[in-house]
C-alpha cells in the first residue's frame, strides 16, 4: 500500500518490542447474547514502528486503540508495554503508565473549548506533575515548533479544523510519549490539511516516536512501515 509520492518515514524501526499482545479478546454481554468485538488478537509492535490499522467500520479498530491507550481494562489476554504486564497492573498504576508514555490523537480533536490553545497544551504536563515554570518553557517550545505562537490565546472554536487538529497533535506529543495512538486523525479534514497532519506524524516517527494509526485511507496507511487489517474483530496481515 505504498505510494511513491508520499513522504515516508526516514527511520527504520528498531528490533526492540514496545508492545506485545497475546490472545486479546473483548466482548459485550447483551440480552440477545454475547457480541464478540476482538478475537484472539496477537501482535508485536517494535519500538519506533509506524503501524497502520485498517478495516471496515465496526471491525474493532477503535476498541483496540482504547485497550492500547489503557482506557479500557475489560478484556482478556496478555498485554505487555515497555516491559510492563498491563494485564496484571492495578487500575491506578495502569492509568499512570498510560499518562506517562502514551499520546492520543482523535478524529474529533477533543480539545477543551473553554480553555485557550496554551491551556490545552498545558494539561498533559500537569497530569505528569511537571512544575509550572517548566511547563511554561515546554508549552512555548511546542507552540513554536507547531507554528501556533500567534494562536496561543485563542479558543478552539476560533480555529479552523486543521488548526484544531494541529493543536491536538501538539498536545499528544508535548510530554514526549513513546507511543502515539491516532484514531482517524485526518477524517474531519480536507485533503491539504490531512496531508499536513500525516507529514507531521511521519516526521515525529522519523524522530523516534512509535505511531499506531487507525485509518480507512490507503493513502494515509502508506505513510507507515506496515499495515494490518481487522475484520469482524479478527486480525489479518495482508
Amino acid at each position: 500500500m505504498t505510494n511513491a509520492s508520499l513522504t515516508k518515514p526516514s527511520s527504520t524501526p528498531g528490533t526492540n518490542c514496545l508492545i506485545r499482545l497475546h490472545d486479546i479478546n473483548k466482548h459485550y454481554e447483551t440480552k440477545a447474547g454475547r457480541t464478540n468485538i476482538l478475537n484472539h488478537i496477537t501482535m508485536d509492535v517494535r519500538d519506533g514502528e509506524f503501524l497502520s490499522i485498517m478495516g471496515p467500520s465496526g471491525a474493532g479498530k477503535t476498541t483496540l486503540l482504547n485497550i492500547l491507550g489503557m482506557f479500557d481494562a475489560d478484556w482478556s489476554g496478555s498485554f505487555e508495554f515497555v516491559g510492563q504486564p498491563i494485564h496484571a497492573l492495578k487500575t491506578k498504576v495502569r492509568r499512570e503508565l498510560g499518562k506517562q508514555y502514551v499520546g492520543f490523537v482523535f478524529q474529533q480533536y477533543h480539545l477543551l473549548d473553554d480553555l485557550t490553545v496554551y491551556e490545552n497544551l498545558e494539561i498533559p504536563l500537569s497530569y505528569r506533575n511537571v512544575k509550572r515554570s517548566e511547563r511554561a518553557a515546554i508549552v512555548a517550545d511546542a507552540l513554536d515548533r507547531f507554528g501556533m505562537v500567534a494562536k496561543k490565546d485563542l479558543y478552539p472554536t476560533q480555529l479552523s479544523g486543521g488548526q484544531q487538529q494541529l493543536v491536538a497533535v501538539a498536545r499528544a506529543t508535548i510530554s514526549s510519549p513513546k507511543l502515539i495512538l491516532a484514531d482517524e486523525p485526518t477524517g474531519s479534514l480536507h485533503s491539504s490539511q490531512g496531508k499536513m497532519i500525516m507529514e507531521l506524524l511521519s516526521g515525529l516517527n522519523a524522530a523516534g516516536t512509535t505511531i499506531m494509526q487507525v485509518t480507512h485511507s490507503e493513502e494515509n496507511a502508506g505513510y507507515g512501515h506496515r499495515t494490518v487489517e481487522l475484520h469482524d474483530g479478527w486480525l489479518v496481515e495482508p
